[in-house]
């Protein structure tokens, strides 16, 4: 039976803090089951995000949770800095989240790499 279960692709399992390879191979895996969170204020979030990404300013973040997401719900947040995205990965936590994932360098680590991101408007696609 152990061989079975070696056939069958698997997610990769959440960190407390993730690389964005991390998040990009989840992604790639096909039934991801998360939410990507953006907890830069909605400007920001407006002129550019990680693709798929939902906006829920640090402000608003657990009211905005709470009334949208499960506490068992796969979790990726990022934030304007490491250190935001901590504080609002906190937020979370405290909120009751179990499963809630820091991502290290936010988007500017996604777009070094040429992972897709988006605006308001239209896809950007990849690259910069």
């Amino acid at each position: 039976m152990s061989i079975l279960f070696e056939l069958i692709p698997s997610a990769v399992p959440l960190k407390p803090r993730a690389r964005v390879y991390d998040l990009k191979s989840r992604l790639d895996w096909g039934k991801p089951a998360l939410t990507i969170i953006d907890a830069r204020d909605r400007e920001k979030f407006n002129a550019s995000h990680i693709l798929g990404a939902i906006t829920m300013p640090v402000s608003q973040l657990v009211e905005r949770a709470l009334s949208s997401l499960e506490l068992t719900r796969d979790i990726y947040v990022y934030g304007v800095t490491d250190e935001e995205t901590s504080v609002a990965a906190a937020k979370l936590r405290e909120a009751g989240y179990k499963n809630v994932s820091e991502i290290i360098g936010g988007l500017g680590a996604w777009r070094a790499v040429g992972y897709p991101i988006e605006s308001n408007t239209a896809a950007i696609g990849y690259g910069h």
